[in-house]
């Protein structure tokens, strides 16, 4: 297994900054080790996600600034015109709270579980249920505490986790890119960037392993 520097990380995210790079790089030699992402091709799927997840890794804590134009185009089943979703707008915690309430494990609207245990890490951990699942999995209450999710190295450990839970080493053994993007979100959001990153960080790997 490649033993990840800033310096190589820096090749393969060559728009990281090096704060950023520097900030992450030992909770991901801790997560490649932990969850066994350990060839170039798991390692590889496993930075092109996480970095296209995390705006190569400047951000662990989900982005829920929406106007009241991009809460209907975004979240249309809960805001079903500009006119409804106007009280919302640019209002992070109401927005959260409308869309994540009752689902999840999180309670009703009114209790706050939508915000407090909205996405963070860099593959954005969501919902009391994953919260919960995730921290006893690291041994870690989350639920108490769910900011730490946020911080190194925990935001790259729920991320692998995460990865470990939806069987993603299998797909990255194919390099089947498209298929580990609809597992982490859904759909196809950001499938060519997240391609272009991986095959540039697989070759920058591989020539490191030879």
């Amino acid at each position: 297994m490649i033993e990840l520097t800033v310096d190589i990380l820096a090749e393969c995210l060559p728009d990281a900054t090096h704060k950023n790079l520097e900030k992450f790089v030992e909770g991901l030699n801790e997560t490649c080790v932990h969850f066994e992402i350990d060839t170039p091709q798991r390692m590889a799927m496993f930075l092109a996600q996480t970095a296209h997840e995390s705006g190569n890794f400047s951000t662990t804590h989900e982005n829920l600034n929406y106007s009241a134009k991009g809460l209907v185009s975004t979240f249309k089943k809960y805001f079903p015109s500009e006119e409804f979703a106007t009280p919302f707008a640019r209002k992070p915690d109401r927005i959260a709270n409308r869309v994540y309430g009752n689902r999840m494990g999180n309670s009703n609207e009114a209790s706050g579980d939508g915000y407090k245990y909205c996405g963070r890490g860099l593959i954005q951990l969501t919902g009391k249920d994953n919260y919960t699942a995730c921290g006893k999995a690291l041994g870690m209450d989350l639920l108490t505490d769910p900011d730490i999710v946020e911080e190194n190295p925990v935001a790259v450990l729920s991320a692998g986790w995460f990865w470990n839970t939806r069987r993603l080493n299998d797909w990255a053994d194919k390099g089947d890119v498209k298929t580990v993007t609809k597992k982490i979100n859904g759909g196809d959001i950001g499938l060519a960037d997240r391609k272009t990153h991986y095959t540039h960080i697989l070759e920058v790997l591989q020539a490191l392993d030879n």
